[in-house]
This record gives structure tokens, sequence and C-alpha cells, in this order.
């Protein structure tokens, strides 16, 4: 495959002539398909419609899957259709944890872009948090997340043209993994 800029420019021109649909969809297809690059459908939406306009199709797709995904589960959890999932070590003490400390384990760990947020939507969704307090940290913590992002990659030029910067990036990028990374080990404990 071909990546040159001439490429990668004609392929968001394309991508941008379908207007900001698949930019919201595919973000949202997402949360329930956790094996799609969020990351590469932020970055062409921000490259396609601009920083902030792009940062909103992506977070509003985002969000709504996530919380789809929150609702679905929380509907089948009840009805003992994911009972088997409640009955795992690990989820239970996950779900003890959402349920003493609610918005901001949700918040912190959905802002660290690699965290596996199918995960969190999926425990948050059997505990007893709250509709609304989950809804208000998926909000937040995907303020952050999709945003950083959309900064990183709204101006790809930049990143090759600007070493100092990309150097800057990659050592935010760095602490973020470390820092999501800590959150997890802490988590397991």
């Amino acid at each position: 495959m071909n990546f040159s800029i001439d490429h990668i420019m004609e392929w968001i021109q394309r991508y941008e002539s379908f207007g900001p649909l698949p930019g919201f969809l595919l973000p949202l297809l997402e949360a329930f398909l956790p094996f799609l690059p969020l990351f590469a459908f932020v970055l062409a939406n921000v490259n396609a419609f601009g920083l902030w306009l792009g940062f909103l199709i992506s977070w509003g797709g985002a969000v709504t899957g996530s919380f789809l995904v929150f609702l679905l589960v929380r509907r089948l959890g009840q009805q003992r259709i994911l009972h088997f999932l409640q009955r795992n070590k690990q989820v239970a003490q996950m779900m003890n944890w959402m349920d003493r400390h609610g918005f901001a384990p949700i918040f912190l760990m959905l802002c660290f872009p690699f965290t596996p947020s199918a995960i969190v939507n999926i425990v948050a969704g059997l505990s007893h948090i709250s509709v609304v307090q989950y809804l208000f940290a998926v909000m937040a913590g995907k303020t952050v997340m999709i945003f950083t992002i959309s900064y990183v990659g709204h101006d790809l030029f930049a990143l090759i043209h600007q070493p100092g910067r990309t150097a800057v990036i990659i050592a935010a990028i760095a602490l973020l993994w470390a820092a999501g990374k800590q959150l997890e080990k802490r988590l397991q404990k």
C-alpha cells in the first residue's frame, strides 16, 4: 500500500466527500468492535473536517457508542444473560471498585488512549453505578482522550516538518501510556 503524502491526502478528500456520517458511525461502531482502530478514525476526522469539527464528530460517535454498550450490558446483565461475567473474580472486583468509587475511576480510565474502553463499558454496565454518573464520566473521559488524539493528528505535516513538536507529542503519549499502566496495576491489586 502506498503511504505517500499525496496518497493520504487523496484518501482524506474522498473520506470528506461522504460527509460527517461515517466519521460519527465509525467511532460508534468501535465501541462494539474494539479491534477497530479508533485512533485512525479520529485522525481521519480531524484531517477531513478540521480540528474542532473532527473532534466533535469523533467524540460524539465514541460517547454514543460507549453509552449504547453500557445500556445494552446493563439490560442484559439484569436479565442474567451475562451472569457468567459477574462470577469472574476480576470482573467482580472491578465492579465492586466502580461501585465504591463511581465517577473518578471511569473518568481516569477513559482519559488514556491505551485503556481498553470496551472492558470499562462492560464492567460499568454490570456494576451498580448510576446511568447519569456513568454518562458524565464517559463524556468527560472521552473528551480528554479524543482531544489528545485529535490534537496530535490534526496536522500530519507538522509531525514530519517539526521534529521538536513530534518529540514532545511522543513524550506525552509515552507518559499517558505509563500512567495508564500504573492505573492498570493499581486496579489489579
